[in-house]
């Protein structure tokens, strides 16, 4: 278990924003690793942030588990365990440094991406596009969110032109990644990271993010929404950056 206290100042936090994500803060859940990398190794850094999405998933699930779109799933879900083994291959055969520059740049680009959707823009998949392209869109989420818990925009880009209903939307999205979430968990007992020290820290830092779930709930109609994702992604971006000049060595 982890006991620098470098490694909690930025694992609070990321918890913290993991929690508000789950409560209703959708999208700031991709902060939670690149924040967390800058205090550990970004590897180790991933694994201690699984378990605590596994344990939020179920919430999500539960929820919803009556309103989902098994096709969704079928078309992605294969794609999405090809990502992951080769997110898993990644990060097993190049450095941390490396890891730690894969993660920056993914941040990045999901900031990006963010900041360039919130103004009303957003690269989305045709309705009409084959189920392979669904499968490598599951491929590019799998492969991302193995390396840094960031599938979010590859997901949004096929499923968002289907025009799911509501309720269907959220459940097929907590379903998803829920599932998604458990073929992680062999790549990373492959890397040695499930370790008991690491589940410790997961496990003491549980009780912060359920914590910031439910404060999630309550201020997700109270605050200004546009602002406070604008701030996120901004830093967002400086975490990205930071990450990916350290793991090129410029910084």
């Amino acid at each position: 278990m982890p006991t620098d206290l470098r490694f909690y100042l930025f694992a609070v936090p990321a918890v913290i924003l993991v929690g508000l994500a789950k409560g209703g803060f959708t999208g700031l859940g991709a902060l939670g690793t690149p924040l967390i990398a800058l205090g550990i190794d970004p590897v180790r850094g991933a694994a201690i942030l699984l378990p605590i999405l596994i344990v939020q998933d179920a919430v999500g699930v539960a929820a919803f588990r009556r309103s989902w779109d098994g096709r969704v799933l079928a078309i992605m879900l294969p794609g999405a365990v090809v990502g992951v083994a080769l997110g898993y291959a990644f990060a097993a055969s190049v450095s941390k440094s490396a890891v730690m520059a894969a993660i920056g740049a993914v941040s990045i680009l999901f900031a990006l991406y963010r900041l360039w959707a919130e103004r009303g823009h957003r690269i989305e998949a045709s309705t009409r596009s084959p189920a392979w392209v669904g499968g490598l869109f599951g491929l590019a989420t799998g492969f991302t969110s193995q390396i840094a818990h960031a599938g979010g925009p590859p997901f949004q880009m096929w499923v968002m032109p289907r025009r799911l209903p509501r309720d269907v939307l959220v459940g097929t999205t907590a379903i998803f990644f829920a599932l998604l979430n458990w073929i992680k968990v062999p790549a990373y007992v492959a890397l040695g990271q499930l370790s008991r020290g690491n589940l410790l820290a997961a496990a003491a830092l549980l009780p912060v993010a359920v914590a910031a779930s439910l404060a999630g709930v309550k201020l997700v109609r109270r605050v200004p929404m546009e602002r406070f994702y604008t701030i996120v992604y901004l830093l967002m971006l400086v975490a990205g950056g930071k990450l990916l000049l350290d793991g090129l060595g410029v910084a």
